[in-house]
């Protein structure tokens, strides 16, 4: 008798484990490769598409003034963009040209944006 008997395995034993047909031996491997699907799948697919969509939405909605950060971490303010090209002033008056792809994020939103509307209340003191 092995400490491994009791413990239900990917495969069955040397010799068919007792004479049965190995159909409940195959259903049980199918059910555990389904669950490490579904594992990996919520674990590592899912959250990596998901964060290539937002990157992708993030380059395309990419505005002139917008404050950004490229992937060697350099920090600029962009001056213009062409189609698959972006000029951004990183000091005074100097200007680099970096692919679109080159950016991982946009720290500050542009000139054009709106400004972010505050709710005041009016206080009044008697």
């Amino acid at each position: 008798m092995s400490i491994f008997d009791s413990i239900p395995l990917l495969f069955s034993p040397p010799g068919g484990g007792g004479g049965d047909n190995g159909s409940g031996s195959s259903f049980v491997t199918l059910i555990t490769f389904g669950l490490v699907f579904l594992i990996f799948y919520f674990l590592i697919i899912r959250p990596q598409s998901k964060r290539q969509k937002d990157t992708k939405s993030m380059l395309a909605n990419l505005q002139k003034g917008d404050k950004v950060i490229t992937i060697g971490g350099i920090r600029g303010v962009i001056q213009s963009i062409k189609d698959d090209t972006v000029m951004l002033k990183i000091a005074g008056d100097v200007v680099v040209e970096f692919s679109r792809s080159a950016i991982s994020s946009v720290v500050g939103a542009g000139s054009k944006s709106p400004p972010a509307k505050r709710s005041e209340k009016s206080t009044s003191t008697n």
